[in-house]
């Protein structure tokens, strides 16, 4: 049974990646602050300590693992990006990459692959369309996940298959983006941000994990790997699509000006930007999308509600 390690376990992407992990076989362990919280009654899955920033009391681990799969990060998008969240946003996944590493430069015996999250925030805000091979944007959602995913490159040198995977707006029932909009449209005050041409490359969180998991069969996948659905929306059929699954209406056009007062950088670079990317790297080693377009996407997640 191949051992996992993942840290960022516990969040919206790393719960169902641990569960769909444990289904096909494989045996996870969870690093986590507080393993205290957590209950496992599957043999298969355990949850180890760790403090965010060393290899402290897990790194012997590693020994033992065929995967490393590194998802933790202090949140961008729950609270306003003031210089201290900015700081902690930077800082936790840089002090992540560094205990990993640490890590792999003690084993005895390194991991098969080591998978690093990042985001299509790499891009910055563009209007063309991007791929794996385009350059980064400017902005600090950029220098972000170019720090991020430089943050564990290193495992190259020891023999570590890396790959960087740069995730776009995850769909799930009860987190991420949707636990947030769902009940704004419920209250019949949905509507789209800004003039609603901005793109929105989006992925539903099946989707998601799938991908994780196809990158950590496919020993041919190494880099950069976008993980979007193939057909980015512009954001007023986004907005609409949403509306139309909840049997709401979407009637509300919002201005950029009071949303960039209120949130500042974190409006433009995060709810405003404009970001058409393509899976090119899923598409070319024939990863099968469950929910490629937005509609289905939406109504199996929602068409309960």
């Amino acid at each position: 049974m191949k051992k996992i390690i993942i840290t960022g376990g516990t969040g919206f992407i790393g719960t169902h990646l641990t569960q769909k992990l444990l289904s096909k076989g494989y045996s996870v362990v969870v690093l986590t602050r507080n393993p205290s919280k957590f209950l496992s009654h599957t043999p298969s899955l355990t949850y180890a300590r760790w403090d965010g920033n060393t290899a402290d009391g897990w790194g012997d681990l590693v020994n033992e693992s065929y995967a490393i799969i590194n998802l933790a990060g202090e949140s961008i998008a729950s609270t306003r990006w003031t210089s201290e969240k900015k700081s902690k946003i930077l800082q936790s996944r840089l002090n992540a990459g560094s205990a990993i590493i640490d890590a792999i430069k003690k084993a005895t015996q390194v991991p098969e692959v080591l998978i690093q999250a990042s985001a299509i925030g790499y891009y910055g805000s563009r209007s063309e369309s991007l791929t794996e091979t385009s350059s980064p944007g400017l902005g600090f959602l950029p220098d972000v996940a170019i720090q991020w995913e430089a943050s564990t490159k290193e495992a190259t040198n020891y023999g570590v298959r890396h790959v960087t995977i740069r995730t776009g707006l995850v769909l799930g029932e009860n987190d991420g983006f949707l636990k947030f909009l769902i009940p704004i449209f419920k209250w019949y005050l949905g509507g789209y941000f800004g003039d609603g041409t901005q793109w929105i490359s989006w992925i539903h969180i099946e989707d998601e994990v799938n991908a994780i998991i196809h990158c950590l069969e496919n020993n041919d996948i190494k880099g950069p790997v976008n993980a979007v659905s193939p057909n980015p929306a512009q954001a007023k059929y986004f907005y609409k699509t949403l509306a139309s699954v909840l049997h709401r209406p979407c009637v509300f056009k919002i201005p950029e000006f009071p949303i960039k007062l209120l949130l500042g950088q974190m409006a433009e670079e995060l709810i405003l930007s404009s970001q058409k990317v393509h899976p090119d790297v899923l598409i070319s080693t024939k990863f099968n999308f469950t929910y490629p377009n937005l509609y289905e996407a939406l109504y199996s997640l929602l068409s309960k509600r």
